[in-house]
């Protein structure tokens, strides 16, 4: 616990800390009361209504429609699976402002929506659901989808000849195994569309505004830090407390299981039924995957004089529509963005791995409090992180504000929770009398960690890297504020080519985020073969 326990004390706590201790003093003083005087005003309560009940809309939507593609990637073996898994993939790594401009593309004025039927859902609740969903899908499909490829179907199998019906042993026998995965699930998607920024910002307009919108209008636009600190400390204790349940009641369904090799339990889909649930997932990924994403590549481009790459060739120079924008050309973007998250992956399989270790030792009430911290990241505003790295990371020891490392750990810390939460599941899984065994025959811990747990595992942890290189690639609110100019990323890139006027920067915008999705995507398919060629080492 050491290594993570001082990661998150410097790089987390610290800095939120800081920027939180400055909001609520006064002339050295400590004004305590604002809190009560913030709480009391209308507007902030429906804020927080609206922050909570979306955000438990979103995750319920988002477990109805992934389950089914949980299940098919897991038990189904069909022509183009990898391809179609790194697909899915993508919508998580793309910036939220990006995933918000696309569905208003679709849903919104002039939108295909408004082209076919005359309807637009754009400043409504339902075009922020569907965009969480969107986003949010392959989380629940990779994290739920890679425990439930690795149970061994003979034993649901079993109960059904024992005379259960096919609901009824999935009930008793498949979904108690699951329950740790699909709790992890729900708690990583409730945790982003609670902390929801662009998706609201873009799509709800004025009507709807989420803790962590406030949070960005009050730093940046009012100016008021004393009522965004406010939000945060908030935030923060809505999460720590959502976080302690979710340890209290998890860890009770937890169980040793029996673990096999996922290509032993996949197969080509057999009846009606299961070629309509996977033409049911198939369809579901076409129009709530693809026709958004679509819709991005036929903007980047459709230029003013016809379709063509006259976009994609302007991010070749610093100049043009984005000379007062960028200090080098747009498309370096895209090899900052794949350093920092490799860099970013790194830190974070470290940090998380030896974090996931320390929890399966399951030693009293401090490991399973570091639990929930773990998770804090995700659920506490990027804005404050961002601020916090400023104004605390400026000074020696730590004068790291102009160092490029900066940015890998502002990402590896939105990429640790995943790690966790992603390998925990499958670590807590491995029966202790395959240790216990190894250890009889004289394997140090080092020998029996590396010969039970690591093949048992490795497929967590492929799937936990690949999470941690999305995230990194997609993270966007703390890395705004420390991004250098001369080294954006990606989503940094786009957000600014946004922010400005004219048709160049929005197709540069644009060309931009189809660059971001196939680097995503090449990334995850390259991760998807790795995978399968050493499956055959387990």
């Amino acid at each position: 616990m050491a290594v993570p326990v001082a990661f998150f004390g410097l790089f987390f706590a610290y800095p939120v800390t800081a920027i939180v201790g400055r909001g609520l003093k006064a002339g050295g003083d400590w004004q305590f009361g604002r809190i009560g005087d913030v709480l009391a005003r209308p507007d902030i309560l429906d804020v927080l209504w609206f922050t909570t009940w979306q955000a438990f809309a979103s995750t319920a939507l988002t477990l109805l429609i992934a389950l089914p593609g949980a299940y098919v990637f897991a038990r189904f073996d069909f022509p183009g699976k990898q391809l179609l898994r790194a697909v899915v993939t993508v919508p998580f790594v793309l910036p939220t402002v990006v995933v918000g401009t696309a569905f208003l593309a679709l849903l919104g004025r002039g939108g295909l929506l408004d082209e076919l039927w005359g309807v637009r859902l754009d400043t409504t609740v339902w075009a922020i659901l569907l965009a969480h969903v969107f986003f949010n899908y392959a989380v629940v499909v990779r994290t739920v989808g890679g425990l439930w490829s690795q149970l061994d179907p003979r034993q649901e199998e079993a109960a059904r000849v024992l005379g259960a019906g096919r609901f009824a042993a999935f009930r008793r026998v498949t979904l108690p195994a699951l329950g740790p995965a699909v709790a992890a699930a729900a708690l990583m998607v409730f945790l982003f569309t609670f902390t929801s920024f662009g998706v609201v910002q873009i799509l709800g307009g004025p009507a709807y505004s989420t803790l962590e919108v406030e949070i960005y209008r009050q730093t940046a636009q009012l100016l008021d830090l004393p009522t965004a600190a406010v939000l945060t400390l908030v935030q923060f204790a809505a999460v720590g407390a959502i976080l302690a349940v979710h340890a209290a009641t998890v860890r009770r369904r937890e169980r040793a299981l029996k673990l096999v090799d996922p290509d032993l339990t996949s197969r080509r889909p057999r009846g009606p039924g299961q070629w309509a649930l996977l033409g049911g997932v198939l369809l579901t990924a076409l129009l709530l995957i693809l026709l958004p994403l679509g819709v991005l590549v036929e903007r980047s481009f459709d230029g003013p004089g016809g379709y063509g790459f006259g976009y994609y060739e302007a991010l070749q120079s610093a100049g043009s529509g984005s000379s007062s924008t960028f200090l080098v050309p747009p498309l370096e973007a895209v090899g900052n963005s794949l350093r920092y998250a490799l860099v970013a992956t790194l830190i974070a399989l470290v940090v998380g791995g030896l974090a996931a270790a320390a929890l399966t030792r399951r030693a009293g009430r401090l490991v399973r409090g570091f639990d929930a911290l773990l998770m804090l990241p995700l659920g506490v505003s990027a804005v404050t992180v961002g601020f916090g790295f400023l104004i605390t990371l400026d000074e020696p020891p730590l004068d790291l504000r102009t160092s490029w490392i900066l940015v890998p750990l502002a990402q590896a810390l939105v990429g640790v929770p995943f790690v966790v939460r992603t390998m925990l599941p499958v670590l807590r899984a491995v029966d202790d009398r395959l240790r216990e065994a190894a250890a009889v025959l004289g394997a140090s811990p080092l020998r029996a960690w590396r010969e039970v747990d690591l093949p048992l595992v490795r497929r967590a942890v492929l799937v936990a890297a690949g999470f941690a290189f999305a995230v990194s690639l997609g993270e966007f609110g703390a890395t705004v504020f420390i991004a250098r100019p001369d080294n954006p990323t990606l989503p940094v890139a786009v957000a600014r080519l946004l922010g400005r006027s004219g048709e160049l920067n929005y197709g540069q915008a644009m060309a931009l985020s189809t660059i971001l999705m196939l680097v995503c995507a090449v990334s995850l398919l390259l991760l998807e073969r790795i995978r399968t060629d050493r499956s055959g080492e387990f």
